[in-house]
């Protein structure tokens, strides 16, 4: 940026100067070719081996010129003022309108969607909330949304360590936002994967050993309100509290069901290398 400054003040400048001072620019070009003479005068002496012929030094000419740079700017002193103001108006243009540019690598400001990762970074180990009474997992209006959910496992210990403190870093910052989030499902058996399978597609899709429910790396999510689930995205609070959680999940470095073909709203899960299944 101040290289697009330096070029605009330079340009300014040069135009401000033939717009109010077309006699000045004249003598401007007038010494430029006496410059062009004499270099060429040198350069002819040069070649025929002789020193060029030197004028008698003026000691006075520079006070001649200081004096006559003050009368020209004391006659001139309008103009001079309206081509300083046309020669600044580009800077000052950039300097208020121009965009803030500021090295990414000095910017230690934490926005929102980095604070999961900084979380993360920081190392704490948050511990699980409290289980909720199993009566509110098996509701009438809950099976309805997700059915089979009362014989879900839902102990966090069944969960890998680091995703766990994942899961639960967004759980926190889920809260700062108004969302208490409930864990509807963690670990799940082949056995209970493959029942599910077998309810049909707009269930699941994987069969046993196929998800990463059995390697404790997935978990499904709902919200938690006025002392009831919320698991359906058909609610618009719910729906935005979902997006937020998907954001959340992929700063974290997680997977979010949310933008699969069968959409999975409260699903994230952390792709590991592939496994040798047993």
């Amino acid at each position: 940026m101040l290289i697009t400054v330096l070029l605009l003040f330079v340009l300014a400048l040069a135009v401000a100067w033939l717009m109010f001072f077309p006699s000045a620019a004249g003598g401007g070009i007038d010494a430029i070719d006496r410059s062009i003479a004499r270099l060429g005068e040198r350069i002819r002496a040069l070649r025929q081996q002789r020193p060029p012929p030197r004028q008698p030094r003026d000691l006075l000419a520079p006070r001649r010129v200081m004096a006559a740079f003050g009368d020209w700017t004391r006659d001139h002193g309008p103009l001079i003022g309206g081509a300083v103001a046309i020669a600044l108006l580009p800077v000052a243009l950039v300097l208020l309108f121009g965009e803030n540019r500021q090295l990414s690598g000095f910017d230690d400001r934490v926005g929102a969607e980095n604070r999961v990762a900084t979380s993360l970074l920081q190392g704490e180990q948050l511990v699980p909330p409290p289980p909720l009474p199993p009566d509110v997992f098996v509701t009438r209006e809950v099976e309805r949304v997700r059915p089979h959910l009362g014989t879900a496992d839902r102990d966090w210990s069944r969960l890998d360590p680091q995703f766990r403190q994942r899961l639960l870093t967004i759980y926190q910052a889920m809260a700062v936002e108004g969302y208490t989030m409930v864990l509807l499902e963690g670990y799940r058996s082949p056995d209970r994967q493959a029942f599910l399978q077998s309810q049909g597609e707009n269930v699941t899709n994987a069969g046993a050993w196929q998800s990463y429910h059995q390697y404790g790396q997935a978990a499904d999510s709902a919200f938690f309100r006025d002392g009831k689930l919320v698991i359906s995205e058909k609610d618009p609070w719910a729906l935005n509290g979902y997006q937020r959680y998907g954001e959340l999940a992929e700063a974290a470095g997680l997977t979010w069901g949310g933008r699969w073909t069968l959409r999975d709203f409260g699903h994230i899960e952390n792709r590991m290398p592939a496994r040798s299944k047993k």
